[in-house]
């Protein structure tokens, strides 16, 4: 298998498992990685790691030979087939985090721009270098980067073919936190642990208002928001979280 997952303490950890290509996104890594994230939508993970295999690359980016020489068909099919299944890793009712160590280029960044958070090792090396093949991002990487750096800041990236290492890569807002050591897994782990320990019902409805309102204007995302919040105030798990604030006590939340 080129995409494992495993369930730890709580977590899915999604492994990109092809370190003698340095990870790349073959077709095939890309199927798996459809049919994984199936998994991981139907468990009851709290919180979703994605890392690479070996020490070298977190995904390296696309798999070239397999993209040369391709009908137009073909390329318009295949683009949009990968587009569709990295946004689902984004679409993901909980909260994510791409530790990257190593590489992540072209479509390996794109699966990282498409968790929720990223944090990095010191060894990070982060670009969209397409446009040095004469080509573009094409899984969801000019829509993506922009809204997550800047237009002006993506521009230059991707225009230029540039590389960021950790250190730029947080002082750009692209990771959130660079950590010194290389257990990934755990770091994801320490990353989420605060973010997943209250009502995943609260935390999956605010997944949904950034997602939904950041595409819109703000007086529809205020519209969205008025909506979801009508709907947490239904929950069981708002009751009780209310309830424990008026007796002074922990909230025991049931995702309800």
């Amino acid at each position: 298998m080129f995409v494992n997952v495993e369930y730890q303490d709580g977590f899915a950890v999604l492994t990109l498992n092809r370190p003698d290509a340095l990870n790349a996104l073959s077709f095939a890594v890309l199927a798996q990685l459809d049919s994984v994230l199936d998994d991981i939508e139907h468990s009851d993970a709290r919180g979703l790691i994605v890392v690479g295999a070996g020490n070298k690359a977190f995904c390296a980016g696309a798999d070239i030979r397999e993209l040369n020489g391709r009908t137009l068909a073909a390329q318009k099919q295949d683009t949009l087939r990968g587009q569709a299944t990295i946004s689902r890793l984004a679409r993901l009712k909980m909260p994510s985090v791409a530790v990257v160590q190593g590489y992540a280029f072209g479509g390996g960044l794109e699966i990282a721009l498409a968790c929720t958070f990223r944090i990095a090792t010191a060894t990070a090396k982060m670009g969209l270098p397409e446009i040095k093949l004469g080509l573009i991002p094409g899984y969801g990487g000019t829509q993506r980067l922009p809204r997550l750096i800047g237009e002006a800041r993506a521009l230059e990236l991707m225009l230029s073919g540039g590389v960021l290492d950790a250190s730029e890569a947080l002082a750009a807002g692209l990771v959130s936190r660079v950590i010194d050591h290389g257990d990934l897994v755990g770091a994801g782990r320490e990353f989420l642990l605060p973010l997943t320990q209250y009502s995943l019902t609260a935390s999956r409805l605010i997944l949904e208002s950034v997602a939904r309102g950041t595409s819109a204007s703000l007086e529809d995302g205020l519209r969205i928001e008025a909506d979801l919040i009508t709907l947490a105030f239904q929950s069981a798990d708002a009751n009780e979280g209310m309830q424990a604030f008026i007796e002074k006590r922990k909230a025991d939340f049931k995702d309800r």
